[in-house]
């Protein structure tokens, strides 16, 4: 895994102007197109550990427009891993070819197993792992969304000693890991901010498993449903922010962090001189597939 230097691009924008509140996104998406941002970040102590301990197979769990299984085929080929990814929905397998991200695992060599999404719940128990492991023999295990123990390593190096000048850095939610990484590796007196992009306060207790500090707030009123739900109100947003900023957003994640932060600034959440660093964590890969959702929905198409 490459090592990588990521600019924090500054954010102009009139409100924040008035709101006397200054915005930068560091540009971790621009890491690589496919293991890009916190996937990057997530994978390379994973991917070392599996190299030392001479696995040959990757397994990991994911659903249809998962960046992490994207991350993971794309990151498996080029380090010599067979892949296996175990996707959410039994209803998938027969139509998975008119899918963006699963097409674009399968071309990087990743096998898909689908499961029902009552199995799937069960990601997590040793009896699945051990029925997986007689199917597909011994291989190294990275969980749902990549986050463990050396992904949250991975995620703390996010933070260097060139953003200390920050009072708050914001990230999107997913399994937490990255969260708690940034967190971990706050300089003092910052705080580190999430934003869930799905429903349920057990987030928290995920964060709290890798989180070794307790400088972290999550905000969860801005998951607009959950993962799958991209209303048109987040679109037009979307699209409004790359116009005027040149910086692409994703619908799952940043943009929905994006649009949070700007509804905080306007709310006065944030006090004035406020200096924010937002972390955009990549994702991109998965706008192909949901523009193709949001066209049968008949609302307008997510700018890249």
């Amino acid at each position: 895994m490459l090592e990588v230097k990521i600019v924090n691009q500054s954010v102009e924008l009139p409100i924040l102007k008035e709101k006397q509140v200054s915005l930068c996104i560091k540009r971790e998406d621009l890491i690589h197109p496919l293991i890009s941002g916190n996937k990057f970040r997530k994978l390379k102590y994973n991917i070392k550990a599996a190299q030392a301990e001479g696995y040959t197979k990757l397994l990991t769990f994911g659903g249809a427009f998962s960046n992490h299984i994207a991350a993971t085929a794309y990151a498996g080929m080029v380090h010599g891993f067979k892949t296996i990814g175990v996707i959410r929905g039994e209803e998938i397998s027969e139509k998975w070819h008119d899918n963006p991200t699963l097409r674009l695992a399968v071309a990087h060599g990743m096998e898909l197993k689908f499961v029902s999404r009552e199995a799937y719940r069960n990601k997590n128990s040793k009896d699945l792992v051990k029925k997986l492991a007689v199917e597909f023999g011994a291989f190294y295990l990275l969980p749902e969304g990549g986050s463990n123990a050396l992904a949250v390593k991975g995620c703390e190096e996010i933070i260097t000693a060139d953003d200390a000048s920050f009072d708050i850095v914001c990230s999107a939610v997913g399994t937490g890991g990255t969260l708690a990484g940034i967190s971990n590796a706050l300089h003092e007196n910052q705080t580190a901010l999430g934003f869930a992009s799905l429903k349920g306060d057990f987030l928290k207790e995920d964060i709290r498993s890798f989180a070794s500090r307790k400088n972290w707030q999550l905000q969860s009123d801005y998951h607009f449903g959950g993962y799958a739900k991209v209303p048109e109100a987040l679109v037009l947003f979307i699209n409004q922010f790359i116009m005027q900023t040149k910086i692409p957003l994703d619908p799952i994640y940043t943009g929905k962090m994006i649009y949070g932060i700007f509804d905080l600034v306007e709310k006065n959440f944030f006090s004035p001189k406020t200096k924010i660093l937002a972390i955009h964590t990549g994702g991109l890969q998965g706008v192909e597939g949901m523009n193709k959702t949001l066209k049968k929905k008949n609302i307008p198409q997510i700018i890249l």
